[in-house]
């Protein structure tokens, strides 16, 4: 891998990477059911999960800024990561299957904004052919979409068991193709004390401060959808099959708008208009969703991920860009991504499973509900 592009390199790691997301993110949940937990205790491991990964990738990528050894922190998380998703297999009950859940909450959470950091660095460089970070990440959508379409076809035919054993082996792969990704350059980092300083500096900057809030709302958003689509899907009767090409055909809007539509339209629009759009789209998503689970609805509104999450995300980026420092860049991601929308997506994922409980279909409006709200702050999130 060494002869190959730097380019190429983070492609392959992302590809294995997400698509390692891609085979156990949409049906852990109902792996879960499966085994006996119930929506509330379901919601509960997905969402303590989350919290755990709000301590552990701060500290992590802070450890790995430290030691200036972010390809060698990122593989062993990555197989770390995939060994321990083996003892899903054996847990039994409610607490050994959330020791297991938070085991590996813990190593997955500095994967992927250390890979990020790697991958903006390496595309920043002037030492070689800069490429745009939008190819790696859409890159990994796509191969997200692969692993979610082969990993339900594979449920349907042998059981929910076999994505384990799948987000085992390709961790295992992405931690080896780790290794070969250029490092950070030295030169790229700031002294601790800068650091430091820069964690209060960060919040006098006033679209920052309202990225975080927007950021919570419309991503945060999504847990509701990311915990129990498949099992409120499953319970409409529609099989696992379609549900992973359900799930797949939103990460396929999500490739489009990180390679095409989101540039030239962010660049039309600028950050807080498409952040506004974003959630305009959110409200109409959540409120299908919340109305029926016929697959023809269905298919209309799960393209518009593209829009609620890859857009969103186009435009957060872009913002830090261009309001933030360049050394503070790093804790501006892990601010915006670890805390602000992981805080949230954890609240949210543990709200989520009494709300579902109770409300079950209904509940997508109290999602709808939250983006209505973040429109008008997105407004703010200007210089």
């Amino acid at each position: 891998m060494y002869r190959l592009s730097p380019l190429a390199r983070f492609v392959i790691l992302y590809t294995l990477q997400y698509s390692a997301f891609g085979v156990i993110s949409p049906f852990l949940p109902a792996y879960l059911g499966d085994r006996g937990l119930t929506p509330q205790q379901i919601a509960l491991v997905i969402g303590l999960g989350t919290a755990v990964r709000l301590a552990s990738g701060p500290v992590v990528g802070r450890l790995a800024d430290r030691r200036r050894a972010w390809r060698g922190t990122l593989s062993i998380c990555a197989a770390g990561a995939g060994l321990t998703a083996l003892a899903y297999l054996s847990a039994r009950g409610f607490e050994p299957i959330l020791l297991v859940s938070l085991i590996q909450s813990a190593l997955l959470a500095p994967i992927v904004p250390i890979a990020d950091a790697v991958t903006l660095s390496a595309s920043l460089s002037t030492a070689g052919k800069r490429f745009e970070y939008g190819w790696v990440r859409g890159g990994g959508s796509a191969a997200f979409i692969v692993g979610s379409l082969a990993a339900g076809q594979a449920a349907a035919w042998s059981g929910l068991g076999v994505v384990i054993w799948l987000n085992f082996f390709l961790l295992a792969l992405a931690a080896l193709a780790a290794v070969s990704v250029p490092n950070i350059p030295v030169e790229a980092v700031s002294f601790p004390s800068e650091r430091a300083r820069g964690v209060l500096l960060l919040f006098r900057v006033r679209a920052f401060r309202w990225l975080l809030l927007v950021g919570a709302l419309v991503l945060g958003s999504h847990a509701l959808h990311d915990t129990f689509a498949v099992i409120r899907w499953r319970d409409a009767g529609i099989s696992t099959a379609t549900a992973s090409v359900l799930w797949s055909e939103s990460v396929a809007a999500e490739v489009l708008v990180f390679l095409f539509v989101g540039p030239p339209l962010l660049s039309r629009l600028g950050p807080a208009n498409a952040a506004m759009l974003a959630a305009g789209a959110a409200v109409v998503r959540w409120s299908v969703l919340g109305a029926t689970a016929q697959i023809v609805a269905l298919a209309l509104v799960e393209p518009l991920h593209g829009l609620t999450f890859a857009l969103f995300h186009l435009a957060a980026m872009r913002l830090i860009g261009t309001t933030i420092p360049h050394h503070l860049a790093a804790t501006a991601q892990a601010l915006y991504g670890t805390v602000a929308v992981g805080i949230s997506t954890a609240l949210l994922t543990i709200v989520s499973g009494p709300l579902y409980a109770s409300l079950r279909g209904a509940s997508f409006w109290v999602m709808a509900i939250l983006c209505v709200a973040a429109i008008p702050l997105a407004r703010r999130m200007t210089r």
